[in-house]
C-alpha cells in the first residue's frame, strides 16, 4: 500500500458501541480486573511485571486455571501497566497503586476507553512479533543469554510483516469486491504477502514460504484474538498432526491472493476476519502512520466541493453511503444548489465531479427541482438538469440542443473513463453510440469540451470494429488540432 493513495473508506460502528466492545474483550477486561485487585501487598519486578509468587493469585482472581493461566495473568497485568491502569509507585520496593487511567473505565468518554484499548493493542502487537517461548529457550547459550542470531529473527522485519498482513486484511475488508466483514482464508492472506502479483504458477520455494507464513500467522492471530482485533478460526490441529502434509500447499498453488487449498477444505487451514473494533484499530494505526484511511461519514460536515472531489476516488457503494450522510444534514433544495455549483469546471476532474453530482442528485426528492430549473441554460449543467427533471416527470422541460447533447455525451464518457477506465460497460456504451449515430464522429470532434480529444481516442481504442475505430482516431486528431494541442 502506498501512503499517497487513499484506501477505500470503511464503515465504523459508533464510538459508544466500539467502547463497549473494547471493555468486553478478554484481555482488556482482565487487565481492568487486575488493576482493581492490586493493592499495597502487590509486588512487581524491575520491569513492572508481577513477581512469580503473585501470578497464581492473579490467575485465580481472573478465574483462570490450567497450564496457561499464569501466562494469561502475566499478559493482562502487563497490559494494565502499559495502559496506565496500574502505576508502579516505588521501583525499588516494587509497589503499585491504581493508575490515573483506571477511572476512565467507568467515567471516561468512549474515546477515552478506546484510547486504553489502542494502548493494549500496541502491547499485544509488539508481543505477537516475538518468537515463541520454545524458540527462545532453544536459542539460549550456556550462560542463559538468548543468542538472537541463532533465532534468525529480525524484529523490525517481523513487525513490518505483521503490519503488512493486517493492512491487506483491512484493504480486503474495505474493498467492495472483497469479503466485507466475512472471513478471509489464511492461505490467501499469506499468499498476498509472499506471491508476486505477476507470478503465474508459484514455485515450490514460494509455496513453502506461504506455508511458513501461514503457521506464523496462525500463532499471531491466536495472540491477537483476545484483544478483540480479529475473529480467528485456527489451523486444524489434525492437519499439523500429519507430518507428511504441508499446510496451505496444494497442487492448485497459492496464487497471489487466491485460495491455496480446495474450497471444501479451505476453512481447515484457518479463517480470519477483522472485528468492527479491529477495523477501528487498524484504521487508527494507518492514520498515525500517515496513510489516507477515510471512513464513511468523514465528509458529512464538509462542503459539496470536498464531497464531490473526495468521493470521485471512492467505489460506487462507498460514494453513495458517504453522499447519503452528507445529504441527511441538509435541506434538499440548498443541497442541490451547493452540489450543482461545485460540479462546474473545465479541469480534468470536472467530468467525474459532475457524474458524482448527478448520482448525488438522484438521491434528492423533487423539492430540489427549482435548483435544476435554475441551471437549464448552463452549458455545463443544462444537460444534466434536463435528464434529472425528465426522469421525475416534471412537465415542460425544454428539449436540449444538439450541441448540448453532444457535450453531455463527451462529458459522460470522460467521467466513466476517469471512474472505471476501459471497462466492459464503457465499451458497450461506445458501441451503442456509434451504432445509433452514423455521423457521430463527424460532429463529435467539434464539441468544445476539454476532454473531447481524449474521449475520441478512447473510443478508438475501445470499439472492436476497425473501420469505426479509425474514424474515432481521425476525429480525435481533428479535435486536438482544433484545440491547438
Amino acid at each position: 500500500m502506498s501512503d499517497s493513495s487513499p484506501l477505500p473508506p470503511v464503515r465504523l460502528h459508533s464510538e459508544a458501541e466500539l467502547a463497549r466492545d473494547a471493555l468486553a474483550t478478554p484481555l482488556l477486561s482482565r487487565a481492568v480486573r487486575l488493576a482493581r485487585w492490586a493493592g499495597p501487598d502487590t509486588r512487581v519486578g524491575a520491569g513492572g511485571e508481577l513477581v512469580e509468587e503473585q501470578l497464581a493469585p492473579a490467575a485465580a482472581e481472573l478465574g483462570l486455571d490450567g497450564d496457561d493461566a499464569a501466562a494469561y495473568a502475566s499478559e493482562a497485568w502487563r497490559v494494565a501497566v502499559d495502559t496506565g491502569l496500574v502505576a508502579v509507585v516505588d521501583e525499588e520496593e516494587g509497589t503499585v497503586a491504581a493508575g490515573a487511567d483506571l477511572t476512565l473505565v467507568l467515567s471516561g468518554a468512549p474515546q477515552d476507553v478506546l484510547g486504553l484499548w489502542l494502548g493494549a493493542l500496541e502491547t499485544v502487537l509488539a508481543d505477537a512479533s516475538v518468537p515463541d517461548l520454545d524458540d527462545l529457550v532453544e536459542a539460549m547459550d550456556e550462560g542463559g543469554e538468548i543468542d538472537f542470531s541463532a533465532l534468525d529473527w529480525d524484529p523490525e522485519a517481523e513487525a513490518e510483516f505483521l503490519d503488512g498482513v493486517l493492512g491487506n486484511l483491512y484493504l480486503l475488508t474495505a474493498s467492495e469486491d472483497g469479503p466485507g466483514d466475512g472471513p478471509v482464508p489464511l492461505p490467501a492472506l499469506a499468499a498476498s504477502m509472499i506471491v508476486p502479483d505477476d507470478m503465474g504458477e508459484p514455485t515450490n520455494d514460494v509455496l513453502e514460504q506461504v506455508s511458513d507464513a501461514m503457521m506464523r500467522l496462525d500463532d499471531q492471530f491466536r495472540a491477537l484474538e483476545p484483544v478483540g482485533l480479529v475473529d480467528f478460526q485456527p489451523v486444524d490441529e489434525a492437519l499439523m498432526a500429519d507430518a507428511g502434509e504441508e499446510p496451505g500447499v496444494s497442487s492448485g498453488g497459492a496464487g497471489a491472493g487466491a485460495g491455496a487449498v480446495d474450497d471444501t477444505d479451505v476453512s481447515r487451514y484457518g479463517m480470519v476476519r477483522l472485528t468492527p473494533l479491529g477495523v477501528y484499530g487498524i484504521r487508527a494505526r494507518l492514520l498515525e502512520a500517515g496513510f489516507a484511511a477515510p471512513a464513511v461519514g468523514d465528509l458529512a460536515d464538509k462542503g459539496a466541493d470536498v464531497l464531490l472531489d473526495s468521493t470521485s476516488a471512492f467505489p460506487p457503494m462507498a460514494a453513495q453511503a458517504e453522499t447519503e450522510q452528507w445529504l441527511a444534514r441538509r435541506e434538499p433544495l440548498a443541497a442541490a444548489r451547493e452540489l450543482l455549483a461545485a460540479a462546474r469546471g473545465a479541469d480534468a476532474g470536472a467530468p467525474l465531479r459532475r457524474l458524482r453530482c448527478q448520482q448525488a442528485l438522484s438521491l434528492v426528492g423533487t423539492a430540489a427541482a427549482p435548483a435544476l430549473h435554475e441551471v437549464l441554460d448552463d452549458a455545463e449543467l443544462g444537460g444534466l438538469a434536463r435528464v434529472w427533471l425528465a426522469e421525475r416527470g416534471v412537465p415542460d422541460v425544454p428539449a436540449p440542443s444538439e450541441e448540448m447533447v453532444f457535450w453531455l455525451t463527451v462529458d459522460t464518457i470522460a467521467a466513466q473513463l476517469a471512474a472505471e477506465g476501459n471497462s466492459e460497460e464503457l465499451q458497450a456504451l461506445v458501441e451503442g453510440l456509434a451504432a445509433q449515430h452514423g455521423s457521430f464522429f463527424a460532429a463529435a470532434w467539434r464539441v468544445e469540451h476539454p476532454a473531447t480529444p481524449d474521449v475520441l481516442e478512447a473510443m478508438g481504442r475501445l470499439h472492436p470494429d476497425k473501420r469505426v475505430a479509425k474514424e474515432a482516431r481521425k476525429a480525435a486528431f481533428k479535435a486536438r488540432s482544433q484545440q491547438g494541442g
